[in-house]
């Protein structure tokens, strides 16, 4: 029996009372219960009139007495011992700002005599939101230091991204300078052969007599007055055909340019526009026609780039009107799909003359005599641009306005 109540009494001790499990962290306070160090914060407080630490049953007096109710109780605190002071045995409830230290009513009276203190709770507090302020800044200077990182890091790809794009733009000037190179070089080459022609091979050409032009006179020389030199566009020119003679020629074949990107640029029909816009005026033009099939014709601006032939060719559309030569003939003229038969002998040289604002546009065989083909009759409301169609193999040339001398 004796040995079965030392060991109900050894249990007894190291059961917490609150939780009823054995100790952990545990804690004896001055009322002698022991409890766990996580129960003891909870179910207990500290008087630091009393500076002790009372279990829950021990507290109630503090509720009850009416000489302990102005008790100063605290949440628990395992560390009463560092507010009484060493010497006196007294609570530690003033700062010496002097001497740096925490100090009781006797040292004020005994030791402290003409320093400079305040009511430790209160210095407390006040350092407790100076280390807040300071954790505060700290976290502050953290976040900024990051946030510099950071604007590093993004002018550091924005510059890399920048001399990226120069050097894309530096290649493509390199590859304009060399086909605007290449043009040069091609009409230098014309203009020194036209130049080292002899007199008499002039001559020869003037004194070769052609009959007269079958068109009334009137007429045949307001086409001369309203004649329009042209240029071929390169910036509309589709892969497949090669421009030449100063981009007043253009051939289609199976090798393709590497001309740059351009928005007006034809990816998918083998076209190409001329640069000048004809609106609200007379002009009239004339070109050279070599292969199986072609399409000579005007068009608005807007017409598709990225479409296919049948969306976006000449006279396929509403956008444009246009005169079809295929296999040394001419077949048709044609505007948003609808087809006018033409039967009229080919000639290679065909003129064409736009009356913008008569909306009328003509097209002309031109050999010793100028034949009309046909005359469209419209409402032209924006201004057109000459373009060509052209079959493989097929060319185009823009040619000067020629007259026999006997005119």
């Amino acid at each position: 029996m004796i040995s079965e109540d030392l060991v109900f009494v050894s249990q007894d001790e190291f059961t917490c009372s609150v939780c009823l499990s054995p100790l952990t962290d545990p804690i004896t306070i001055p009322c002698g219960h022991s409890f766990c160090l996580q129960c003891l914060s909870r179910a207990s407080k500290s008087c630091l009139t009393c500076m002790i630490s009372y279990c829950h049953a021990h507290l109630q007096p503090h509720f009850e007495i009416v000489a302990w109710k102005d008790h100063k109780l605290t949440d628990p605190d395992v560390n009463l011992k560092e507010k009484i002071c060493a010497k006196h045995h007294q609570s530690l409830n003033m700062f010496c700002k002097t001497d740096d230290m925490c100090i009781c009513m006797v040292c004020v009276v005994n030791e402290h005599n003409g320093h400079t203190m305040v009511e430790l709770e209160p210095e407390t507090e006040e350092k407790q939101v100076k280390g807040g302020l300071i954790s505060m800044e700290n976290e502050v200077e953290e976040h900024e230091k990051s946030l510099t990182d950071l604007i590093c890091c993004i002018e550091e790809t924005r510059r890399k991204l920048m001399e990226r794009f120069r050097e894309r733009e530096r290649m493509e000037m390199e590859k304009v300078e060399e086909i605007l190179s290449n043009q040069i070089t091609v009409h230098s080459t014309h203009l020194s052969l036209v130049s080292a022609a002899p007199d008499w091979f002039l001559l020869i050409v003037c004194a070769v007599p052609r009959p007269p032009v079958p068109l009334h006179t009137h007429r045949f020389f307001c086409l001369l007055a309203d004649f329009c030199p042209l240029t071929l566009d390169i910036n509309t020119t589709n892969k497949h055909l090669h421009l030449s003679e100063g981009n007043k020629k253009v051939t289609r074949k199976e090798t393709e340019i590497k001309y740059p990107d351009h928005p007006d640029r034809f990816e998918w029909c083998p076209q190409v526009l001329c640069r000048e816009a004809l609106t609200g005026t007379r002009c009239y033009w004339e070109v050279e026609c070599s292969g199986c099939c072609m399409r000579i014709g005007v068009t608005y601006e807007g017409l598709g780039r990225n479409e296919c032939y049948w969306q976006c060719g000449l006279g396929e559309n509403e956008e444009s009107w246009c005169l079809i030569c295929s296999n040394n003939s001419y077949h048709s003229v044609q505007h948003n799909d609808v087809q006018t038969e033409v039967d009229t002998p080919y000639s290679p040289r065909l003129g064409v003359y736009l009356d913008w604002p008569a909306g009328s546009l003509s097209f002309y065989s031109v050999s010793h005599t100028m034949t009309l083909l046909h005359r469209l009759n419209t409402s032209f409301t924006k201004p057109l641009y000459p373009g060509f169609w052209l079959g493989m193999d097929a060319s185009i040339t823009i040619c000067p306005l020629m007259m026999s001398c006997d005119h």
